[in-house]
C-alpha cells in the first residue's frame, strides 16, 4: 500500500471509494481511465479491509479480556 493512501482514514477511503464506482459505472471514461481507476477502487478496498481487519481484531481482543 502506497503512503498516501496509509494516511487515509476508513471514512477517506471509502467515501473515495464510492466516488469510483461512480465513476466507472457512469461509462464516461476511456478504457486507459477505467483502468486506472479500477485500480485506485482495488487499492481503497485494501485499505478499507486493512481498517475494518484492524477494528475485528480490537474488539475480538476486547471480548477475550476476563470480566470481574
Amino acid at each position: 500500500m502506497d503512503a498516501e493512501l496509509a494516511k487515509l482514514s476508513y471514512e477517506e477511503a471509502r467515501d473515495e471509494l464510492v466516488s469510483v464506482v461512480r465513476r466507472l459505472e457512469s461509462g464516461a471514461e476511456t478504457l486507459e481511465e477505467s483502468l486506472a481507476l479500477w485500480e485506485r477502487g482495488e487499492a481503497l478496498a485494501r485499505r478499507c479491509e486493512t481498517w475494518l481487519a484492524g477494528a475485528q481484531a480490537k474488539l475480538d481482543a476486547r471480548l477475550a479480556e476476563p470480566t470481574t
